[in-house]
């Protein structure tokens, strides 16, 4: 597997915020493991090259350290790490999270006692893992919510109760559609708590969503409108079991619905 070209024009971001923070692949999650060194090598240039952020899940902690990758050698399966100012990492195990365009990957390394650049606290040279967890970021199967039938979700936002369209979803998250202003806040990273998701006008679920990216649109009846993609944290398995057998339902629907 490729995962992209390296790209030659550097592009480089400003620190990574706590709002790009990424989640750990769940355990139950589908992924496949990847083991050949230039796999990994072109998939950790890519990341040094967008500057993009990288998660850090340490042992024994459940507050991410947020970092990116510096450089990456052309010849040895070396990379530098490049931490937040001020921020240091204890010795044990971590393990990193970030997000490809195509896929997301994770994995661990240890050490009891993370060397640093000489008169560089902030950076720290690492050799490249042995294996990659790799999830495609369409591993779990979405569908488009039918039209003429009820998917809505209900939601609190200072005070004021909101119904907004579910558009599509899968058992990893849903979209969601509302206007400019009822979007106001809704920034990456959000968590919203409660949500009551009605499905199909029969399956009511009640989930915690984390916002991931919003996109604006024009409607020509609605005017300014929002797409808003989300994700699950910690979906009960029997909601989990009710939406994959609702899919499965969408899916064998005679095509003329």
């Amino acid at each position: 597997m490729l995962l992209e070209e390296h790209i030659g024009v550097i592009i480089r971001k400003g620190p990574p915020r706590p709002q790009d923070a990424i989640a750990t692949i769940p355990a139950s999650a589908s992924s496949y493991e990847m083991t050949s060194e230039d796999e990994i090598g072109d998939a950790l240039t890519q990341l040094a090259t967008h500057g993009d952020a990288i998660t850090l899940y340490v042992t024994g902690s459940r507050e991410p350290v947020l970092a990116r990758i510096l450089s990456v050698d052309p010849e040895l399966p070396h990379f530098v790490l490049e931490l937040n100012e001020g921020l240091e990492l204890p010795p044990g195990k971590i393990t990193l999270v970030a997000v490809l365009p195509k896929a997301k990957i994770q994995f661990r390394l240890t050490s009891q006692e993370w060397k640093t650049l000489p008169d560089q606290p902030h950076l720290i040279p690492l050799t490249f893992p042995e294996t990659c967890a790799v999830l495609d970021r369409r591993a779990v199967e979405r569908v488009e919510t039918p039209l003429g039938d009820n998917f809505t979700a209900s939601l609190d936002i200072h005070g004021t109760i909101h119904e907004w369209s579910i558009y599509d979803f899968s058992l990893g998250g849903l979209g969601l559609r509302c206007s400019k202003i009822a979007a106001k806040g809704l920034i990456k990273g959000r968590k919203l708590l409660d949500v009551h998701l009605e499905l199909d006008g029969e399956l009511i679920i009640v989930a915690e969503l984390e916002v991931r990216f919003t996109r604006g649109f024009r409607s020509f009846l609605a005017g300014e409108q929002m797409h808003i993609g989300c994700q699950f944290v910690n979906l009960k398995p029997e909601a989990t079991a009710e939406m994959k057998l609702l899919i499965d339902q969408i899916n064998n629907a005679p095509r003329h619905r």
